[in-house]
């Protein structure tokens, strides 16, 4: 029997050269790793080689048909990632080497899970990631990272050597709540009257919400809420990451994934949260406030999100990265993951010997959180 060819191999360093529908057929329905989100980011100016983000995008084409891709970037820093290497990029600099650039495979600022490797079959799959190992020897990059991706593809690249890295976020989980006080009805007695005294606050505060599904949102809102990101960002003084330009361009292009959420005292808006969704999830991004009221992060990052999920039956609710403070409103540990090659044999046996260490911590670390289970039952999910 004849077997058939091997695919094609492209860097292609544009999205918008890539059909939109070919890409859209291996990424599934994570909004993040839509064609549209992407080409945002890069044609915003947000995600492009002056920002420390050069697409490398590896393809594999079987017959002029996309058959497999990564999100690959050339990166200069490790900003916008939120697995942190900055240890390890001071190690290399210590002993003289230069730990950039080196080769991600991740999606630009989102700290999301999803697949990484674009591909129906474990061929493809398998086949992509020796193609980054390759890129990643063949151009002397210093290493090779995937951040974020399902389980079950972080052992695929495992099994060709990459080092498994593990991390935590907190998810909300949906079993099929009638109403928000069926939600609460399964918390602790303390764990519930402290959300219902939060809430309480922002009502007597005088302050309302507004749920907006994209397709509604219009431009003085989409200049409200990035008024209120850029708040964020200049209260922490942090790098902004994103502009203006990308937000229009996704409201524009994917207003069927996109939930923002506006609170307003006395008619006039104060603060605002833009949330990602599908059928299944819904992803908590961004959010900033122009006032400050007891209570009001919570509701308009996570009780407006956790209605919206009870009412459209939407399973799952990523908060984003970090936050313990997300048990006590009931979100849940959830481990994640990320994979790492080092071109440098001795600095590859440290961090390997560094990442078992961890690994032993982050268990400890979950087991510690899952004692604050703010349910009534242990384990409950």
């Amino acid at each position: 029997m004849k077997l058939p060819p091997s695919p094609d191999l492209k860097i292609i360093e544009t999205i918008a050269d890539i059909p939109e529908a070919q890409w859209n057929a291996l990424a599934g329905n994570n909004p993040f790793l839509s064609h549209a989100f992407l080409r945002a980011l890069q044609e915003s100016g947000c995600a492009t080689p002056r920002t420390g983000w050069q697409a490398q995008f590896l393809t594999l084409w079987q017959d002029g048909t996309l058959a497999g891709a990564m999100p690959l970037y050339l990166k200069n820093h490790s900003y916008g990632e939120f697995v942190f290497d900055w240890a390890w990029a001071e190690a290399y600099q210590k002993q003289g080497l230069n730990y950039y650039p080196k080769l991600l495979c991740a999606v630009p600022f989102t700290p999301v899970a999803g697949l990484r490797l674009l591909a129906s079959s474990p061929q493809i799959r398998a086949q992509l990631v020796r193609s980054a190992l390759q890129l990643a020897q063949s151009s002397g990059v210093s290493s090779l990272h995937c951040l974020f991706p399902h389980e079950d593809q972080a052992l695929e690249m495992q099994q060709q050597g990459m080092m498994l890295r593990q991390g935590v976020q907190f998810h909300w989980q949906n079993p099929g709540y009638a109403d928000f006080d069926a939600f609460l009805s399964g918390m602790s007695h303390d764990k519930r009257k402290r959300i219902k005294q939060e809430r309480r606050k922002v009502r007597d505060a005088g302050i309302n919400f507004e749920r907006i599904r994209g397709e509604r949102i219009t431009a003085e809102q989409w200049a409200f809420f990035f008024r209120c990101f850029t708040h964020t960002f200049r209260q922490y003084n942090s790098p902004q990451p994103l502009n203006l330009d990308f937000f229009r361009r996704i409201g524009a292009a994917m207003p069927e994934n996109i939930l923002l959420v506006i609170a307003s005292r006395n008619g006039e808006p104060i603060a605002s949260a833009l949330n990602f969704f599908n059928d299944d999830d819904l992803y908590g991004r961004s959010w900033g406030a122009l006032e400050y009221h007891p209570g009001l992060h919570f509701e308009t990052c996570y009780y407006q999100a956790i209605e919206f999920c009870i009412e459209q039956k939407i399973a799952t609710f990523e908060g984003g990265a970090q936050g313990e403070h997300k048990i006590a409103r009931g979100f849940l540990p959830v481990i994640t993951w990320s994979a790492h090659w080092l071109a440098h044999p001795e600095f590859s046996r440290a961090v390997e010997d560094f990442l078992q260490r961890e690994a032993k911590g982050m268990s400890q670390y979950v087991d510690e959180l899952n004692d604050s289970n703010p349910f009534k039952q242990r384990g409950f999910r």
